[in-house]
């Protein structure tokens, strides 16, 4: 007796019927249970490198700020507590918080973070807008203007500390031809000018960076709004902070926080024209000079640790706000 012939079409009509069977919510879950386990696939080895890389360096730093280990004989030390941080003792408090060169560090890099980021978006948007209109040879000039951020930050440094020297630098050189100046200024030595020579090579360096972001920002916004402002006679500028700068607020905010946490963490290029200055101090400058000048381990580890710390809670609620916000326009 012949047996019975399955058809394709029999074989599609039956499982379609077991996929209706399936409730959706089941469906649901082993979906994204599939979806959470790829993830956490791709996770892993990526969170295995990072915790070999910056995790266990991390844990020993902030494990070394608790002691006070030297450099003199790193094996051996013991376990201080919160001495390293504040400490009374004798009518006095000792400790990084309480070191009033700390503090000046501190201050040198939030000015330096406010003054250098600021500059670097209002000159960012302004290339940009230029960059993002139509000319001949834009392209060349969209080449031209990435080679500052491209050259590394230590080179940049470097050349522009001779090109700030006092004797044979081509700034006074310039200068002094212009008739700016009468005689040439030593802007790397000098308390007055030092920070400010600092903000201009930073500036010229990490501007391109801002105008990158900005300018992709405005290459990933609707023609329809400007079109519709052409037609009603709406002033350029108008335009530009009614439609133009809401639309491109949220990639401005991310260029300007991770600016604000590249700044904050600011060694080379201070180091590099100024060295241990404490007109220009930084806190990473701080902490380098008490781990491998001054040769104290936990001491330096504290310093680390609060920069650490400093920099973690400005992420931690930029994350928050960022998410609040988004959860409101949601």
């Amino acid at each position: 007796m012949a047996e019975p012939t399955v058809t394709s079409a029999n074989t599609d009509a039956g499982e379609l019927s077991l996929a209706r069977s399936v409730p959706p919510a089941r469906r649901h879950n082993r979906v994204h249970r599939q979806r959470l386990f790829a993830a956490w696939m791709f996770l892993i080895p990526m969170l295995v490198v990072l915790a070999a890389v910056a995790g266990w360096p991390l844990m020993r730093t902030i494990w070394f700020s608790f002691t006070d280990a030297s450099f003199s004989d790193i094996s051996t030390y013991s376990m201080i507590g919160f001495e390293n941080y504040l400490v009374y003792d004798n009518g006095a408090w000792y400790g990084v918080l309480a070191d009033p060169s700390w503090w000046r560090a501190v201050w040198n890099t939030l000015f330096f973070t406010v003054v250098s980021v600021g500059a670097e978006t209002v000159l960012g948007l302004i290339i940009a807008l230029t960059l993002n209109a139509q000319f001949r040879g834009r392209g060349l000039i969209r080449a031209a203007t990435l080679i500052p951020w491209a050259i590394p930050t230590i080179v940049s440094a470097k050349m522009w500390g001779w090109m700030l020297h006092d004797q044979f630098g081509i700034i006074n050189d310039l200068l002094m031809t212009l008739g700016v100046i009468a005689e040439p200024l030593n802007w790397t030595a000098n308390s007055d000018l030092s920070m400010w020579a600092v903000i201009m090579v930073d500036v010229w360096k990490t501007t391109p960076f801002m105008a990158l972001l900005t300018l992709a920002a405005l290459q990933m916004l609707p023609s329809d709004c400007y079109e519709a402002a052409k037609v009603d006679g709406i002033h350029p500028v108008r335009v530009f902070f009614r439609v133009t700068l809401p639309l491109i607020y949220p990639a401005l905010m991310v260029a300007i926080i991770f600016r604000v946490l590249d700044a904050l963490r600011v060694f080379d290029v201070i180091y590099v024209l100024t060295s241990n200055s404490e007109d220009t101090m930084s806190m990473s400058v701080y902490a380098r000079q008490q781990l491998v000048e001054f040769q104290d381990v936990g001491y330096g580890s504290a310093a680390s640790t609060v920069l650490f710390l400093i920099i973690a809670l400005l992420t931690i609620s930029y994350l928050y706000l960022g998410r609040k916000q988004f959860g409101g326009d949601a």
